[in-house]
């Protein structure tokens, strides 16, 4: 058995630069068009998806809560959009208290589930920013 063909640097800093591309993209515009949602509730009745314990915890209703959580999505979008080294990060945290929230509440392993594997691409989106500060990429692309 030969070893597989070594890639050229040029062609992985290529496929690199496309991945942190699309997470980028989507890590913009997801948060964004879901912190719009919470006051437009075109997808869902998000009030249902926040835990009592939580909601005993924010001022006001669980619609509030959501109104709240909207803010911060939104902006948690625009920080990917500008730094997506912190923004990575910071929609890995949000999605980890996601996370804590689905599973206290019960019955939403399934989102739960795959909001964990939002929150992989949310660190691999800060893993691949964190690289192109080290080779001095252009934040542009």
């Amino acid at each position: 058995m030969t070893a597989p063909a070594a890639t050229s640097t040029t062609t992985t800093r290529s496929t690199d630069d496309y991945a942190f591309l699309l997470l980028r993209s989507v890590f913009t515009i997801a948060p964004i068009a879901f912190g719009l949602d919470k006051f437009a509730e075109v997808m869902t009745d998000w009030d249902k998806y926040l835990a009592p314990w939580i909601n005993d915890l924010v001022p006001g209703d669980a619609h509030d809560a959501m109104m709240i959580v909207g803010v911060i999505e939104i902006v948690a979008g625009l920080v990917v959009a500008l730094t997506p080294r912190f923004g990575g990060l910071l929609v890995a945290a949000w999605l980890a208290g996601i996370i804590l929230d689905l599973l206290t509440l019960g019955g939403y392993g399934d989102v739960a589930l795959r909001d964990f594997g939002l929150l992989g691409a949310a660190l691999a989106l800060s893993l691949l920013a964190w690289n192109r500060d080290q080779l001095g990429r252009p934040r542009s692309l």
